[in-house]
């Protein structure tokens, strides 16, 4: 596709997501009258969307003019933009477990991924469930196998109804861990693969099956909350994991490496984080192929936005879109995620409620990923579970002033899915600095991401910087505390918390 081919592309998908903005509509006002009669005694929808590895900067709304994110940048303007969001450790499972729980990975011990959660922390689905929700789980999961390897064997992919699920009791079309676009399956109530189709292409089916859970909850007097975890814009990122048309629109779009671009690896990298010189090679075309992948996940997301104005559903449904993490292709040395730097730890996450949420808002909250699950739940109107360690947020959503994170707190416990010793790191992030500190050799890092986007420059060794070092150091310990993180290394967690990389009920560390 030339690029004046890409621009009308471009253009339509625009003029497509404006059309299906989130302003008052008679259906969704009849919808909402239809309920009231009904005795709908509920809160409002909920539906939380969430890519694999989509990085806020590689977002149009954020700024880059490469993206094909129309219907994200459309959503961006019809709610808030929390744009100072981060994952606490930009590591799938992780993520989850943090997302589900509202707590540190250092709590609910998903220190690496292909492990199994523990079971009796209270969750979103629980208090969902509890309140009389209709519950949906459609995509990956990857809370439930507890094998390094044979992703596709039921035993690691099927998630059996029950406490497995995590509270998630309703519609259940997802699998645990893949990322094989196409020829891909889902389970639903048994170790049954069930297939897309022929040559469906996964994020497209997945959006399908959305879709039709809207259309029949949409006919109920009791309010729903769908959760729709696609695997893009994850990697592999060959050709034949990529739609035609996507790949053509960027086939002769240029992506060299970014300004902090180092040829040589992160030495506190692990091995999912280190390139070799072919992968090096080839990030060029990575980068192309992710935008194709993201370029499809926003049309499909442009899709279910409008399902659910056509379904009557917009102004009673809160409606957030986010990422477990993002990708480094190259900066800093370094490949994938696991880390600290704005590339892999900072995340987008919009969130609309017509008439609720100001169009528009802007906030810079240090939210992160433990105080999405708190901020959701209050902006539902139902209780917050009393140990979940985030903070909620739901006035910055409203545009309202209230107590805020002073900064973000990240951590990291571990190489991505490997007990593997020598990685470990914490962070803090507050609206100006990034501080990380590595458990190893203790080195600290401080950046001003104000004026030093790319991170680029570390000030820890300036002396101008004292007061900001200290500060920083002693909000770190006090975070610490408080979480009875004692920056333990990751086979510890192995030795104290696991057996047969399943967690341990009741380990602490």
């Amino acid at each position: 596709m030339s690029g004046c081919d890409r621009r009308d592309f471009l253009k339509t998908a625009a003029l497509t997501a404006a059309a299906v903005g989130m302003t008052a509509r008679p259906a969704a006002a009849e919808a909402r009258a239809a309920r009231g009669k009904a005795g709908h005694a509920g809160g409002p929808n909920l539906i939380y969307v969430f890519a694999d590895q989509l990085g806020y900067t590689r977002c149009g709304y954020a700024g880059d003019e490469k993206a094909g994110t129309p219907n994200l940048d459309a959503f961006a303007a019809q709610g808030v933009n929390f744009r100072q969001a981060v994952s606490n450790m930009p590591v799938c499972s992780a993520h989850r477990a943090s997302l589900l729980t509202g707590k540190y990975p250092t709590t609910t011990g998903m220190v690496i991924n292909e492990l199994r959660m523990r079971t009796d922390h209270e969750c979103v689905g629980h208090v969902l469930s509890r309140a009389g929700y209709q519950t949906g789980y459609i995509g990956k999961w990857h809370l439930y196998a507890n094998q390094l390897g044979r992703h596709e064997d039921p035993k690691n992919s099927f998630v059996p109804p029950g406490p497995n699920r995590l509270g998630f009791d309703g519609y259940w079309a997802a699998y645990n861990f893949h990322h094989r676009y196409y020829n891909a399956y889902y389970h639903t109530d048994s170790p049954e693969k069930i297939s897309y189709g022929k040559g469906a292409y996964e994020p497209d089916a997945q959006t399908d099956l959305a879709i039709g859970f809207l259309e029949k909850v949409a006919k109920s007097d009791k309010p729903f909350a769908l959760v729709l975890s696609y695997g893009t814009p994850h990697d592999p990122w060959a050709p034949s994991n990529v739609p035609p048309k996507y790949r053509e629109m960027f086939r002769d779009a240029a992506f060299p490496n970014p300004p902090n671009y180092k040829p040589e690896n992160d030495p506190y990298a692990d091995g999912w984080g280190r390139l070799n010189p072919n992968q090096r090679k080839s990030l060029s075309t990575w980068r192309r192929l992710y935008y194709a992948m993201t370029a499809n996940l926003d049309w499909n997301v442009g899709r279910l936005l409008a399902a659910v104005r056509k379904a009557g559903l917009a102004d009673d449904t809160i409606l957030a879109f986010s990422s477990d993490h993002g990708e480094m292709f190259g900066a800093q040395g370094r490949r994938a995620k696991n880390t600290f730097y704005e590339e892999a730890a900072r995340v987008p996450l919009l969130v609309r409620w017509p008439g609720r949420i100001p169009a528009g808002e802007v906030s810079d909250a240090c939210i992160s990923t433990v105080d999405i699950m708190p901020t959701l739940l209050s902006l539902a109107g139902l209780g917050v579970p009393k140990d979940a360690e985030g903070m909620d947020l739901a006035h910055c959503a409203l545009g309202k002033k209230g107590p805020e994170p002073d900064a973000a707190f990240l951590q990291n416990t571990g190489a991505c899915a490997a007990w593997q010793d020598g990685h470990e790191w914490r962070a803090l992030r507050d609206k100006r600095y990034t501080y990380a500190i590595y458990r190893r050799d203790r080195s600290e890092l401080l950046f001003d991401n104000v004026a030093d986007p790319y991170q680029r420059r570390n000030l820890a060794g300036d002396p101008a910087r004292k007061a900001t070092m200290d500060r920083f150091r002693d909000m770190l310990a006090d975070r610490m505390k408080s979480l009875n993180d004692t920056f333990e290394t990751c086979t510890w967690y192995r030795d104290n918390w696991t057996r047969d990389r399943i967690i341990l009920r009741g380990a602490k560390a």
